[in-house]
């Protein structure tokens, strides 16, 4: 008889396992009974620790306090179909998920519990972002003194209603940023309408942001509302406005200046409310000192200045940031891939990232692309990230701990202008710690080098 029952568990256990949906049972106790390997793999929480444990203990769902999908089943007899809630796995980490829960009886027809089954969403959540650029503000990574000071002002801007330059170089995330200053603000649930102006020669380029008329030109064959208008209520966003001619910035210092539109080929303006949000990856300054950037354009939309860090300016960023496209493309290409070798971990450390953010994204990209294994090592990389063979044969060494520890001193005393108690609170080492590693590694003390990136002013409107 024992043997039956430990067989008809084993086969239960084996069509459980051979669902791709999470599922797992209770009993009236609300202590979990079964648990299969999808629901495994969705919480990272193995069967044996699952099992015996109260499904809220489990979970931790949003709804599971006040909104428990099973219990409202239970207390019905009527099943849920297809409720949304969040899951916090064993990594902290918040998992969008889709569930569906019924009765659970034993052979007499009486009730013996509760059954839930449930989806993991986080690829169906990422295409959506990616759709519809719902980003928020927790998609944007870092943890560094410099992203602190970012992260501490992006929601003050978001609150008002000013207009805001963001200035970085290509592959910061001036566009991320934008979107959470939208997603953040009151315009929040109107359109964020986004548009390089890089890309469009000068009629194009009015044409999309302003509209036209039939007629305006060869192939206007009817009426169209420009960007502004389609993102009337909410957040027009200019990429790469330094790439604008000077006829282009006078019409768009009209808009800003008179908040009217005036459609090409049109006669009569039209008001329009919209918060604009301006990007660059040049020196806007500079090109107004160079007479290539109309001065009062650039006062006008400089009201709230953001500057962005280039990645090796949060340097200490970079294993988050690993952590999260390792993630992210384990997802995308549907690998189990763990993470990086030490190896790699120091030889992107000491890269420069010309290409800042856009670039480590790319070679991790990469190596999963060429990585059979768990662990991307150095021969994932592309080939000028690897060690290469120096003139006499022997392979140029990756920098060491020591020297790691000496560049990160090097750039936290860059970036707080040689003041070594601002530089050992940002390291959270003691002073007399720090002055011993300067003093052993003869780092010379920087001399003061202005304002530092992360910085937020403001202009008044």
């Amino acid at each position: 008889m024992s043997s039956h029952v430990n067989s008809t568990q084993q086969r239960e256990a084996a069509i459980l396992d051979s669902v791709n949906e999470g599922v797992f049972t209770i009993g009236d106790d609300w202590r979990i009974t079964a648990f299969n390997a999808a629901a495994e793999k969705i919480t990272g929480i193995p069967r044996e620790a699952a099992i015996g444990s109260r499904c809220c203990d489990v979970f931790r769902a949003n709804i599971c306090e006040q909104n428990c999908v099973l219990r409202r089943t239970m207390s019905s007899g009527t099943p849920i179909l297809n409720a949304m809630a969040y899951i916090v796995n064993k990594e902290g980490e918040q998992v969008p998920i889709r569930i569906s829960t019924a009765l659970l009886k034993d052979s007499a027809g009486n009730i013996a519990g509760g059954v839930e089954t449930f989806q993991d969403l986080t690829v169906v959540e990422q295409l959506r972002k990616e759709l519809h650029g719902s980003y928020t503000f927790e998609d944007i990574i870092g943890r560094s003194p410099v992203m602190n000071k970012l992260f501490d002002v992006v929601p003050l801007v978001a609150d008002s209603d000013a207009t805001v330059l963001i200035e970085g170089p290509s592959g910061t995330g001036k566009e991320l940023f934008a979107r959470a200053i939208h997603n953040l603000s009151p315009r929040r649930s109107k359109p964020f309408i986004a548009i390089n102006c890089a890309a469009l020669p000068d009629t194009l380029l009015e044409s999309e942001l302003f509209g036209h008329k039939a007629g305006a030109f060869t192939d206007a064959r009817r009426d169209k509302p420009g960007r502004f208008a389609l993102a009337e209520g909410g957040t027009v966003f200019l990429d790469e406005i330094g790439d604008i001619s000077p006829a282009m910035q006078v019409r768009l210092l009209r808009v800003l200046q008179e908040r009217v539109i005036e459609p090409l080929g049109g006669v009569k303006t039209h008001p329009i409310d919209v918060r604009v949000i301006a990007a660059t990856n040049k020196s806007l300054l500079q090109e107004v000192n160079e007479n290539r950037f109309r001065e009062d354009l650039y006062y006008r939309i400089r009201v709230v200045h953001l500057m962005l860090p280039r990645l090796i300016e949060r340097r200490e960023d970079i294993p988050l940031l690993v952590d999260y496209l390792v993630t992210k493309f384990n997802r995308l290409q549907d690998k189990d891939i763990v993470g990086v070798s030490s190896e790699v971990m120091v030889r992107l450390m000491e890269h420069d990232f010309p290409g800042n953010i856009r670039e480590l994204e790319n070679i991790i990209e990469q190596a999963f692309v060429l990585c059979r294994g768990g662990l991307l090592h150095l021969n994932h990389l592309p080939p000028e990230l690897r060690p290469v063979s120096g003139k006499d044969g022997e392979s140029h060494s990756l920098m060491s701990l020591a020297e790691l520890e000496t560049l990160f001193i090097n750039e936290a005393l860059q970036r707080n202008d040689g003041n070594r108690k601002k530089t050992a609170d940002e390291l959270g080492i003691n002073v007399s710690t720090l002055f011993r590693k300067i003093r052993k590694a003869g780092i010379e003390i920087p001399k003061k080098t202005g304002e530092a990136s992360g910085k937020l002013v403001w202009r008044g409107h």
